[in-house]
């Protein structure tokens, strides 16, 4: 007589902004590695680090989310693969997977003329939320926010960030922030998010630029060169750029690529970033970078740099690899901001390195303890 063999628990992927780019990309990516149909490229959590860290298979999540818009994911998708962002095909191979999330989207908000006060678009929220988890008898859903930037608040209103963390801490998931946005960040919410008990990270997703610089910064600083000027340009189209057309959301997006250079340099250089939007280039960006620095005797350089990629193809791996880090974390009962996780955000939450290989470091023990390992 054969013993069935158990089916590994199913863990939830709540993404808010859930038809947008990144995470359509999420969505199909998981998919087609889980078929078989992709390498796992850019995926951390799939080196040998984590062979024993006890993830949570990809194959066992379960995509849903909130967004304001009505696009269903197979037609975004479809579009994402005439941009070139997904390789041609892969919509109609995934589309089973695609259609199973576009079932489980939910209307966000709030919608213009929305006259919800914000204690029922928390609750509405979290209902959702809750009903997520009861139809696919989940034993865990990480919320992960992939939404556009937003502005940071000029008041006490909740701005819609922080309506969904609530809901999150409400309906006990774990929450990462891939957006500069305030989210759990919001000092009415500090009291519920001590005592949720849950673990969280965040905040903005370091996929280009900034992860650049977090190498480049160091770099300097150890070998004594002084760094007299660092100014960059985001070229960008999508619905980021249309967002972060608007000089408050830029700035909030900015914040964190100049503390990275305040943190890793020791000093603040001279220079800004400049954010345009470029609506042709889609989900396309580039960023360029000039740094003039001083060398022996005052010798007077520059280095130049370009990056150009594909920001939902860069980001779409990291929304996976924290999804299972941050349910392996609420497994194992750890709760709070989640340092060890700052290797993929350029603000990280709690008191952590900003230099890329002390990030990398931190991730490796945190690999170690989630194994049952002792951290050194």
């Amino acid at each position: 007589m054969s013993v069935p063999r158990s089916v590994p628990p199913r863990v939830g992927v709540w993404l808010v902004g859930a038809r947008g780019s990144v995470a359509t990309t999420v969505v199909a990516g998981c998919a087609a590695v889980t078929a078989g149909l992709r390498p796992p490229t850019g995926l951390v959590t799939e080196t040998p680090m984590f062979a024993d860290s006890g993830l949570p298979a990809l194959s066992s999540f379960v995509f849903g989310g909130h967004d304001t818009v009505d696009c269903p994911l197979p037609k975004r998708a479809e579009q994402l693969a005439s941009g070139g962002v997904l390789p041609a095909g892969l919509p109609s191979a995934v589309a089973a997977e695609l259609t199973a999330a576009e079932r489980e989207i939910r209307t966000g908000g709030p919608l213009p003329g929305d006259t919800r006060e914000e204690e029922q678009l928390i609750a509405a929220f979290t209902d959702d939320l809750r009903g997520f988890v009861r139809r696919h008898g989940l034993a865990r859903a990480v919320v992960v926010n992939v939404a556009s930037t937003e502005p940071a608040p000029a008041g006490p209103a909740f701005p819609p960030s922080t309506l969904y963390a609530a809901a999150a801490l409400r309906a006990g998931c774990p929450y990462v922030d891939f957006t500069p946005s305030t989210g759990l960040r919001h000092p009415a919410l500090a009291d519920l998010v001590a005592s949720s008990g849950l673990p969280y990270a965040g905040r903005d997703g370091k996929t280009g630029q900034t992860l650049l610089r977090s190498v480049l910064g160091p770099m300097f600083a150890q070998r004594a060169l002084a760094v007299r000027a660092w100014s960059g340009t985001n070229l960008l189209g999508g619905g980021d750029g249309a967002a972060l057309a608007d000089p408050a959301a830029a700035a909030a997006k900015n914040a964190g690529k100049e503390r990275v250079l305040a943190d890793t340099l020791g000093t603040t250089p001279e220079g800004q970033v400049h954010i345009d939007d470029v609506p042709a280039l889609g989900d396309w960006k580039t960023a360029w970078d000039h740094v003039a620095f001083d060398g022996f005797l005052g010798t007077r350089m520059v280095l130049q740099t370009i990056w150009q990629g594909c920001d939902s193809a860069l980001a779409a791996p990291l929304v996976l690899d924290l999804a299972r880090l941050l349910a392996r974390a609420h497994e194992q009962g750890l709760s709070g901001p989640r340092p060890e996780l700052a290797f993929f955000f350029k603000d990280p939450e709690g008191d952590a390195p900003s230099s890329l290989a002390e990030q990398y470091a931190q991730l490796e023990r945190f690999a170690r303890r989630l194994s049952g390992g002792a951290e050194e």
